[in-house]
């Protein structure tokens, strides 16, 4: 489990997604891109849904827990670039999914194993 770390939030991610979520985040921010982020809850953190607006004068920290870089899948990239770059911003999505399927529902919605939405942890630590 990998961890991305921003403005004093600690998110956990699995170390794939990581590496994939890591490659949207830098293209927009080397376009001087702010963004909005949302992704849903895991059920230790209350199965919500939560965000944050990525800006890139702010630090990001990725932190992955494997020894090696996981295989990266172009497509799923452009899925959530699509996403980032749309009025919704970047939906955090299994890999396979598709940004356009999703609706409010798997926003809010309860989490189930056939849900568009990964769950993440939310530590609420401050690290400023």
């Amino acid at each position: 489990m990998g961890s991305l770390q921003y403005d004093g939030v600690l998110v956990e991610f699995e170390d794939r997604l990581l590496a994939h979520l890591q490659i949207v985040i830098v293209q927009k921010i080397r376009r001087n891109e702010s963004f909005l982020m949302s992704w849903r809850d895991s059920l230790e953190t209350g199965d919500g849904h939560s965000a944050i607006w990525i800006h890139p004068t702010h630090n990001l920290y990725f932190k992955f827990s494997g020894g090696h870089t996981p295989a990266i899948n172009s497509e799923w990239v452009a899925q959530l670039m699509h996403s980032a770059n749309s009025s919704r911003g970047l939906l955090v999505m299994k890999e396979g999914s598709s940004a356009q399927a999703l609706t409010d529902h798997d926003l809010t919605g309860p989490a189930s194993v056939g849900s568009n939405r990964m769950g993440a942890r939310v530590k609420p630590e401050t690290f400023r």
